[in-house]
């Protein structure tokens, strides 16, 4: 709104440092710093209005050190990433930016699943929260609207075809934008996919239904890296911290592939109107930032499922604006291996019980982090070490820019 306000006013009246608000660069810079210092000021006092709520963590007995010590530690802190994020974006972004209204959509959106699954915890005293059908019923929800916005809105197209002065850098000639169901697939040289050769191989004549297999791989997405996150908020600091690893790499490759140059140099698929998610992005991260103040170990607040559904949700919805959807198993390796050591653990109990008569486990205890705890691994140094690996796969990830 702001941006909007000292645009018109620049525009109509020359106003004096509004012209500071057409910089992308400005607009990051400020926006991460205001919705840091929302979480850091703000938050305090959303925790202690939860507290004052009895709004307070119910502990299951897991058998793990210092879980009972957690009993009553305020959850639904998801609202502290989730309202400093919010405000700067309404503050400092292009409101008109389809990309921007996305990633608003799907904030609220997941946000109000995950707050209705703790209030129902908290308030209903029921531990096992909303059902897990209707959890699955709003992904796909988002998943359709995602999928159905991404193929059919006229704003959201690709150039793959700009041609640069070498000597200056100057723009020669830029393709006109199309749409698009290309992805791109990482380390391969002329590495995009096109969803729609799925279907059109069959016949070209099925080419109009390619969202027929679009949409199902968005909803596909969208449910797997909100579980993933969700699985992954189980100790003080672990999902809010990989989560703004994430983040920060997704904004890397949302500022390059918004940028004409860069995309250019890089060779990478330029996304017109992209660069604007960069804001969003830089707002989201100081977010996350600003609630590991109070969620690193020892925790006053929790971010329960208002806070990792959302930031599952978004960090779906920005792989999939940015085209780098297939690079999730990689970014997200910390997501994926929390997921699958739920399904291993799960699959092979029923299995041995089946065959055997008897339920045997694979790890100690699941998903993966709750495992190095029962064999007697400090939270904080499990969450440290989990953060090292997020790095190391952040940084993999952006090399895939140039290795191919």
């Amino acid at each position: 709104m702001l941006y909007h306000l000292l645009k018109y006013l620049d525009s109509l009246y020359d106003f004096s440092g509004a012209g500071l608000y057409q910089y992308l660069s400005f607009r990051v810079a400020i926006a991460t710093i205001l919705s840091l210092l929302i979480s850091l000021i703000f938050g305090k006092r959303i925790i202690n209005f939860l507290q004052k709520q009895q709004v307070g963590e119910s502990i299951r007995d897991l058998g793990l050190d210092g879980q009972t010590q957690k009993a009553g530690t305020p959850t639904m802190g998801g609202l502290i990433i989730i309202f400093s994020t919010l405000i700067p974006v309404l503050l400092f972004t292009d409101l008109s930016n389809i990309y921007i209204i996305l990633l608003i959509i799907t904030t609220l959106w997941m946000g109000s699943i995950g707050f209705l699954d703790d209030y129902i915890k908290v308030f209903k005293k029921d531990k096992k929260g909303l059902k897990g059908k209707f959890k699955v019923f709003g992904q796909v929800g988002l998943g359709i609207i995602v999928g159905l916005t991404m193929y059919f809105h006229n704003d959201i197209t690709v150039r793959n075809n700009i041609q640069l002065n070498p000597e200056t850098n100057q723009i020669i000639e830029i393709a006109d934008e199309e749409k698009s169901t290309t992805t791109t697939i990482p380390f391969l040289k002329n590495n995009e996919l096109d969803y729609s050769k799925i279907i059109t191989w069959i016949s070209e004549d099925l080419a109009p239904y390619a969202w027929l297999i679009f949409i199902p791989i968005v909803i596909f997405i969208v449910t797997a890296v909100s579980n993933g996150a969700n699985l992954t908020d189980g100790i003080d600091g672990l999902a809010a911290g990989s989560s703004a690893i994430i983040v920060l790499t997704l904004g890397i490759f949302a500022w390059v592939s918004g940028n004409v140059i860069f995309s250019d140099y890089l060779n990478v698929m330029n996304i017109p109107r992209s660069g604007e998610m960069t804001i969003f992005i830089a707002t989201f991260t100081g977010a996350l930032i600003g609630f590991l103040w109070y969620n690193t170990f020892p925790a006053q607040v929790f971010m329960g499922d208002t806070g990792s559904l959302t930031i599952g949700g978004i960090i779906a919805v920005i792989a999939i604006a940015t085209r780098k959807e297939l690079l999730l198993p990689i970014l997200c390796g910390i997501f994926l291996v929390e997921n699958f050591s739920v399904v291993m653990q799960v699959g092979w109990f029923k299995y041995t019980k089946k065959k055997l008569g008897e339920g045997k486990r694979i790890f100690l205890m699941s998903p993966l982090h709750h495992h190095f705890q029962k064999k007697g691994f400090h939270e904080s140094k499990i969450v440290v070490r989990f953060w090292i690996i997020g790095i190391l796969l952040a940084v993999i990830s952006i090399i895939t820019l140039k290795v191919r």
